[in-house]
C-alpha cells in the first residue's frame, strides 16, 4: 500500500463486504417475529464506519486469514457493538434520540422493542461465532467465543458502561478515566484485533502481546478522539447528538485535560500504537493506517 487511495479502496471494500455479510446473517424482516427482525436490521444496517470489522480484517491480513472467516468474526463483533449502542441510547441510560444519522431504535419503535433488539443482537453474535470453522481447532474457536464474551461483559464493555453511569456529575482522575474506557470502549476494540489475529497463521506469543498493546492504545485513542468530536463537531457531522457528554455532566478527556492536551494525548497514543506495530512488518500496514484514520476523524 503506497498511497492513501490504496487504504481508502481497501477500507471501502471491507465496509461493503461487512454490510453484505450483516444483511445475509441477520434474520429477514419478513420472518416472524417480523417487528423484532425489522428493528434489528434497522439498528445494524446502513450506518456506521464499521471500525471494529475493519480492525478484524486488518489483523486478519497480518496472519493471512481467510476472508470469509473474517467476515463472520467481523459481524459478531459489530453485532455486539450495535447492541451496546441500542441499549446505551435508551432513556434508562444516555436517553439519546439520534444514532448514525437516524432516530434511535427506541424512538423509531419503542423501548420494549429496543431492549429486545439489543438482547437478540447480543445472542446472535455468539451464534455466528460458534458456527462454521473459524480457527484451526474447536478448542481455539471456543477460546474465541470466550474472548468476545469477556470483552462484552462486566469485566469489559458492560462494566465500563456501569462505571460511566456511576461517574455522572463527578470528575474522575486520568487513571480512573482510563480504567473506565479500557473497558467501555477499548475491550471490544482489543477483542476485534485479537479475534482477527486468531483466524489465520499462528503468531508468536510476543506478537499477540504486541497486538494486545496496540489494541489498548487504539481503544483509548478512539475514545479521546470521540470526546474531542463531542466537544467540537456538530450533530449533522457526528450523526448523533453533539455535546451530550457536557450536557449530562459526564467526565471526558476534554473536561479533564482541555482540548489542547486531549489532542496531544491522542498524538501520543498514536505514536505508541504505531511503534508497537513496527516489529510486525509490512503485513501490519492496515492496522497502522487504521490508527491514523481514527485520529483523522477529528484533526
Amino acid at each position: 500500500m503506497n498511497t492513501q487511495a490504496d487504504f481508502a479502496r481497501w477500507m471501502s471494500a471491507v465496509q461493503q463486504r461487512t454490510e453484505t455479510a450483516l444483511g445475509a446473517g441477520l434474520p429477514p424482516a419478513s420472518q416472524p417475529p417480523a417487528r423484532l427482525h425489522e428493528a434489528m436490521r434497522y439498528a445494524v444496517l446502513g450506518g456506521g464506519k464499521r471500525v471494529r470489522p475493519l480492525l478484524v480484517h486488518a489483523a486478519g491480513h497480518l496472519v493471512e486469514a481467510d476472508a470469509e472467516r473474517l467476515d463472520r468474526i467481523a459481524c459478531a463483533v459489530e453485532l455486539i457493538h450495535v447492541y451496546s449502542l441500542v441499549h446505551d441510547d435508551m432513556p434508562c441510560m444516555d436517553d439519546d434520540v439520534l444514532r448514525r444519522g437516524k432516530p434511535t431504535v427506541h424512538v423509531e419503535y419503542d423501548e420494549a422493542t429496543a431492549l429486545l433488539v439489543g438482547d437478540a443482537l447480543q445472542t446472535h453474535a455468539f451464534e455466528l461465532l460458534a458456527q462454521g470453522t473459524l480457527a484451526a481447532t474447536p478448542a481455539a474457536q471456543l477460546g474465541m467465543v470466550a474472548l468476545l464474551a469477556s470483552a462484552s461483559g462486566s469485566h469489559g464493555m458492560a462494566g465500563g458502561q456501569a462505571i460511566d453511569l456511576a461517574a455522572v456529575g463527578r470528575q474522575l482522575s486520568r487513571a480512573e478515566l482510563e480504567f473506565m474506557h479500557i473497558r467501555k470502549t477499548g475491550a471490544l476494540i482489543r477483542a476485534a484485533i485479537l479475534l482477527g489475529a486468531r483466524a489465520g497463521n499462528p503468531l508468536p506469543e510476543a506478537n499477540h502481546e504486541r497486538l494486545d498493546h496496540y489494541g489498548k492504545q487504539v481503544g483509548l485513542l478512539f475514545q479521546v478522539v470521540d470526546d474531542i468530536l463531542d466537544a467540537e463537531a456538530d450533530t449533522a457531522t457526528l450523526g448523533k447528538t453533539a455535546g451530550k457528554d457536557a450536557d449530562h455532566d459526564k467526565p471526558t478527556y476534554v473536561s479533564l485535560l482541555g482540548l489542547g492536551e486531549a489532542r496531544a494525548y491522542a498524538e501520543e497514543l498514536l505514536a505508541d500504537a504505531l511503534s508497537t506495530l513496527a516489529p510486525l512488518g509490512p503485513r501490519a500496514l492496515y492496522l497502522k493506517a487504521l490508527a491514523e484514520f481514527i485520529v483523522r476523524r477529528s484533526f
